[in-house]
């Protein structure tokens, strides 16, 4: 790629390389600035706090839990010891990560419920759901399963009792020097939740998560005071207004239509001001996007590949709007145009300065901006 460059570069005069090193700067300008948020900026998950009478590990103490369960797991001396030790390790590992209550975990069938080429486990019962795990840890209790010390449990591998599940987790307290009803299957299902909200996971997302019915169970784990309160809805308006700023050639509508080729898919946006968008992007975007006709998609389009017309001669590109200059900045080499179009949405192009001189570029003048459906980014 970097060769490919350097012999196109090569065949430039100094105008058009002055002009591409304008297009970078803008294009630095433009990228870093508002996209990277105040470090200073706080996140909801961040600064709420845990009410006193809600008991429960911090990740770093999950952690140093798991890596004890994990060492006395690894510790057995005998077929036997190993065996009745890594159906612990998996129980632990099910509500580490699953934050599943002890008789969901121990009702699991392990030959039917978990998907892991999916990475998923599915939760029986009045409280049906199937929730993803990370697949390092799903990797971890397929092994597991898998070691010839299972032969002959399998479908009920999980199947203990509850009290002995319990005594076991409070016995690896005095591994972490933790108080022993801090290692309790509820506390550790609890963690879990409080760990899913400080990542900013929505509350709603959680409560389906844990199974619970109302979220106000959900809610119990979380205290905003005052401050807090006040500093999130400050940051939150602070980043609406970055939004607003930086929202040059943003349009914002609902997939109209697509049509799918054998490598590409094209894509029709229409805005809700009427304006028709076009996209060309590879059909494996398409797909990681997920798209579908009917949701709703934000199409950008990079200000140097904005092309500023003012006469009617047939064109090859797409998407063709009619409007007026709104202002023109000349700079040595290259110039910024904004224009409004005729339903009031304003578009920035960067062209070269002898360019904007040449069309006699200024306010109040009709034009038409245009660009090719390739150079249509699309993002959810």
């Amino acid at each position: 790629m970097q060769e490919e460059i350097t012999r196109l570069v090569q065949g430039l005069d100094d105008s058009a390389l002055r002009f591409i090193e304008a297009c970078v700067r803008h294009e630095r300008e433009t990228r870093n600035a508002p996209q990277v948020p105040p470090p200073s900026m706080p996140h909801p998950g961040g600064q709420f706090t845990v009410p006193e009478n809600v008991r429960h590990l911090t990740s770093e103490q999950l952690d140093a839990v798991s890596k004890a369960f994990l060492d006395w797991y690894k510790a057995s001396v005998s077929t036997t010891q190993g065996r009745s030790r890594g159906r612990l390790w998996l129980v632990f590992l099910l509500i580490r990560y699953g934050a599943l209550r002890l008789g969901e975990v121990l009702s699991i069938d392990d030959r039917t419920d978990l998907d892991f080429a999916r990475s998923v486990v599915s939760v029986r019962g009045q409280n049906f759901r199937e929730l993803q795990f990370p697949e390092a840890i799903m990797t971890e209790i397929r092994q597991v399963l898998e070691s010839p010390l299972m032969f002959g449990l399998r479908g009920e591998v999980l199947h203990l009792d509850q009290g002995y599940v319990r005594r076991i987790f409070y016995e690896r307290a005095k591994d972490v020097d933790l108080p022993k009803e801090l290692l309790s299957p509820r506390v550790i299902r609890h963690s879990r939740g409080i760990e899913l909200l400080r990542g900013d996971v929505p509350l709603k997302i959680v409560q389906q998560f844990l199974g619970q019915q109302s979220p106000t169970l959900t809610a119990s784990y979380l205290h905003f005071s005052r401050e807090d309160a006040r500093k999130i809805v400050h940051s939150h308006i602070r980043r609406e207004a970055m939004k607003k700023t930086s929202a040059r050639n943003a349009f914002t509508g609902t997939i109209n239509r697509i049509k799918r080729g054998d490598l590409l898919v094209e894509v029709e946006i229409l805005t809700s001001t009427g304006l028709q968008v076009v996209s060309i992007i590879t059909a494996e975007s398409a797909d990681n996007l997920e798209l579908r006709e009917g949701i709703n998609t934000t199409a950008t389009i990079k200000a140097p590949w904005v092309i500023i017309s003012t006469g009617d001669a047939p064109t090859s590109a797409r998407n063709h709007f009619s409007g007026k200059v709104q202002s023109v900045q000349l700079g040595e080499i290259e110039a910024e145009v904004l224009v409004t179009l005729d339903e009031g949405t304003t578009v920035c192009a960067v062209i070269t300065s002898q360019s904007a001189r040449v069309l006699k570029l200024e306010p109040g003048k009709p034009v038409s901006v245009l660009f090719k459906a390739f150079a249509v980014v699309l993002g959810m």
